[in-house]
């Protein structure tokens, strides 16, 4: 399997809410690199811990956490890049809407590490508290 072909699984199993299909798609040993300086930030290690961030950020925007697409998957050997949208929103702040490059290394065909690059950090840090 390429490495889009692997991380295309990884994108329609989060886009159908799907997380058993989700977990399928991370190794084992996946690290998660979340940048900022907020609550959730910091390196998430196993699929465990990466589905638990994904779950704590649908659950600290009320479920409104979105995140979209806005080019095509641009893949380097093991590497796949996606330029991405996201969206949240919570009553007790302002709403979070800015763009992204998300960074994948595809190893045994599974998510191996993942790299985030927003648009705004310093909105997101507080955002996310």
């Amino acid at each position: 399997m390429t490495a889009p072909t692997a991380f295309h699984r990884y994108l329609d199993a989060l886009a159908r809410g799907d997380m058993d299909a989700l977990r399928a798609t991370l190794a084992d040993d996946v690290v998660w690199h979340q940048p900022g300086a907020h609550s959730l930030a910091g390196d998430h290690r196993g699929p465990d811990a990466v589905l638990r961030l994904l779950g704590a950020f649908m659950e600290r925007s009320g479920g409104t956490f979105a995140l979209a697409p806005t080019g095509p998957a641009m893949d380097n050997g093991d590497l796949v890049a996606l330029p991405v949208r996201f969206s949240a929103q919570a009553a007790s702040r302002t709403d979070l809407a800015m763009s992204g490059v998300d960074l994948f290394r595809i190893a045994e065909d599974r998510i191996a590490e993942v790299w985030l690059f927003s648009e705004d950090q310093p909105a997101e840090d507080a955002f996310w508290g």
